[in-house]
């Protein structure tokens, strides 16, 4: 596999699981490995579902596909509960036991999501992919100090020496804004910020070739946040991967190559960040009204609420709230041009 930072081709695709003629199989099959081959990681028809009592299920993403190359970012915005941390969680068999999923991941030749514990645990997390989650404090140990568990990654990770280790876990905190005068503190004793910065430390550790950053910048101020995009597009610029997963539309725009809007568990538009954030500006109506309700923008909302995950409809799920709705989106909007929607904004860039 080619390690030359190339932006991967703009992919997205909601793909019916009916009958398909082995023919056009075969070559659409043909077109993914060629377009997946330079990509760090490709994902396919990622679907997944939630089990419920009384033999109900809720999809919480439904037939996500994207590929993310080596030194780019991949920004994937929405407004919360659309499914963003769910698929991140599916990447690295983190979902719950409840969860059913479908479709393909494959980074290095190993599907990530048929790939057992084992092969996650001993080779996937930390090594090869890292995550800065969406709650850290969960998944800081109670009862060891930051200190203690920068140093255990980087033996974990990197192999130093025992001599080295202390260095090293200092300047992994450096790197994340993380104050050496709080190395020595249990979790608890962080506050959200301290804590947010504390798992990114712990996250950057070992250079992982993909970095999955749920939310990276909660709990912090303007300038930490800068600072902290800015370390993870350094992570970037040395040809690894980042999908991004953030509320924040200024971090996206500082540091996103392009950037996945993601609607009521569907990606609904790819598109690059300079078109997206520029001039021309997205394209799907969800995405415009993302930007719109932006303070420094028209600062208006999108009205309405999304549909329950467990209810959605057979047609476009953004009908109900899209000033653009027509009869045509009682069917569901096949992707064209990296937007799905039945009516969207004319391309100009």
């Amino acid at each position: 596999m080619s390690t030359t930072p190339s932006p991967p081709a703009c992919t997205l695709g909601y793909h019916g699981r009916g009958k398909v003629n082995a023919r056009v199989a075969r070559a659409l099959a043909a077109v993914t490995a060629e377009r997946a081959e330079d990509a760090l990681l490709s994902v396919r028809d990622l679907t997944v579902r939630f089990r419920l009592r009384g033999g109900r299920s809720v999809a919480a993403v439904s037939d996500a596909d994207f590929d993310l190359g080596a030194g780019e970012c991949l920004a994937l915005v929405g407004e919360s509960g659309c499914g963003k941390s769910v698929l991140a969680s599916a990447l690295l068999g983190l979902l719950p036991g409840n969860a059913e999923t479908s479709g393909t991941a494959v980074m290095d030749d190993t599907d990530l999501l048929a790939a057992d514990e084992k092969t996650l645990a001993r080779t996937v997390r930390g090594r090869r992919v890292g995550l800065v989650p969406q709650s850290p404090a969960a998944h800081l140990t109670p009862v060891r100090t930051v200190r203690s568990q920068l140093e255990e990654t980087v033996r974990a990770l990197t192999g130093t020496p025992r001599k080295a280790r202390r260095k090293a876990a200092e300047a992994a905190a450096e790197r994340a804004a993380f104050p050496a005068g709080h190395l020595d503190r249990y979790p608890h004793e962080l506050s959200g910020g301290l804590a947010q910065r504390a798992a990114t430390a712990l996250a950057l550790i070992g250079d992982a070739r993909l970095l999955l950053a749920d939310e990276p910048t909660t709990g912090l101020d303007r300038d930490l946040v800068d600072r902290t995009v800015d370390e993870l597009r350094r992570h970037v610029d040395e040809g690894r991967g980042l999908l991004l997963i953030t509320h924040d539309l200024a971090a996206a725009a500082r540091i996103a190559d392009r950037v996945a809007v993601m609607y009521a568990g569907r990606i609904v538009e790819i598109a690059p960040a300079h078109r997206f954030f520029g001039t021309a500006g997205p394209r799907h109506p969800y995405a415009r009204g993302l930007l719109d309700a932006l303070p420094d923008r028209a600062f208006t909302p999108i009205p309405g609420m999304p549909p329950e995950l467990s209810a959605l409809p057979d047609g476009c799920a953004f009908a109900p709230r899209c000033p653009l709705a027509t009869d045509l989106c009682a069917t569901r909007p096949e992707p064209r041009a990296g937007v799905a929607c039945h009516h969207p904004e004319p391309s100009r860039a």
